[in-house]
C-alpha cells in the first residue's frame, strides 16, 4: 500500500496516534468519570465555581492533558485553590493529586467492565497503516493506555506506547507541550518531519503543531473542526477511514 492511498505525503516514515477518542472510544469515558469527579467536588462551593462541569470544558482544560495537569487547569478556571499533595493521596484528599485519584478510580471501574471499543474506522486506518511497513506509536497521556490497548484488541497493532506512565518516569512535560510525542518519535527512530500526528483534543493537536510533525491530522469527533484547525490540524477528518478513501471533512 503507497502512503497516498492512506492520505498521507510520501515523505511520512512513521505514524504517532492519541488513544483515546482517535483509537478507542474511551474519550467518552473519560468525560464522564470527569464529570462526575468535578460535579462531587464543586458541590461545596458557591457562586460560579460550583456550575456543572461542562463538555467545552472538557475540551479547552483537560482533554489530551495528563490527570493532574487536567485538574489543575479546572481549578484555576473555577478559582479554587488546592494543595498539590501526592501521589499516595486518597480518593477523598482535597488535594490536585486525590482530585485525580477520584477521577482514576472511576476511569478503572469502567474499564473492568469492559467499557473500551475500538473504533472500526480507526482499525481499518491502523491495519493498513501496519501493512503499509510505516512504524506505528501511541502516545497518551493516560497511565491506563496499555489496558486500554489490550481490552480494545490493539496491543499488536501498536507496538510503541508512551503513556502517562512513561512521562512521569522521563519527566516529560504533557500535552499541549511536544515532549511526549518528540519521545514517541524518537522510540521509533523518525524525525518529527517524518511523522504524521493523530489526535482529537486541543491539546494533542497543539502538541504536535509545536513539535514539528507533518502532518498533523485532527480527529473531529466533539464538532470542533474549526478549533482543530485554530490549533494547527493540516487536515481534519471525522474519522481515521476518510483518510483511506481519500475525504476530508
Amino acid at each position: 500500500m503507497l502512503h497516498g492511498e492512506l492520505g498521507l505525503p510520501a515523505t511520512v516514515e512513521a505514524v504517532l496516534f492519541d488513544l483515546d477518542g482517535v483509537l478507542t472510544d474511551t474519550a467518552a469515558v473519560h468525560r464522564a468519570a470527569w464529570r462526575q469527579t468535578f460535579d462531587d467536588l464543586v458541590r461545596s462551593y458557591e457562586g460560579p465555581a460550583a456550575r456543572p462541569f461542562s463538555d467545552e470544558e472538557y475540551a479547552r482544560l483537560v482533554d489530551g492533558r495528563s490527570r493532574e495537569d487536567g485538574v489543575r487547569a479546572f481549578l484555576a478556571e473555577r478559582g479554587i485553590e488546592l494543595p498539590d499533595g501526592t501521589k499516595a493521596d486518597g480518593p477523598r484528599e482535597p488535594t490536585v493529586h486525590g482530585v485525580a485519584t477520584a477521577k482514576n478510580n472511576r476511569l478503572r471501574a469502567e474499564l473492568e467492565r469492559g467499557g473500551v471499543r475500538a473504533y472500526p474506522g480507526s482499525v481499518r486506518f491502523l491495519s493498513a497503516v501496519r501493512r503499509s511497513g510505516l512504524r506505528v506509536g501511541v502516545v497518551s497521556a493516560s497511565a491506563n493506555a496499555t489496558e486500554v490497548l489490550a481490552v480494545a484488541g490493539l496491543t499488536a497493532l501498536a507496538p510503541v506506547v508512551v503513556d502517562g506512565l512513561v512521562i512521569e518516569r522521563q519527566g516529560l512535560v504533557g500535552k499541549p507541550a511536544p515532549d511526549s510525542f518528540l519521545a514517541g518519535a524518537a522510540a521509533l527512530h523518525t524525525e518529527p518531519g517524518h511523522a504524521a500526528v493523530f489526535e482529537d483534543a486541543l491539546a494533542g493537536v497543539a502538541a504536535g503543531r509545536a513539535g514539528g510533525f507533518v502532518p498533523v491530522v485532527g480527529v473531529n469527533r466533539s464538532d470542533q473542526a474549526a478549533a482543530l484547525r485554530e490549533r494547527g490540524a493540516d487536515v481534519v477528518v471525522s474519522d481515521l477511514a476518510d483518510l483511506l478513501e481519500g475525504s476530508d471533512g
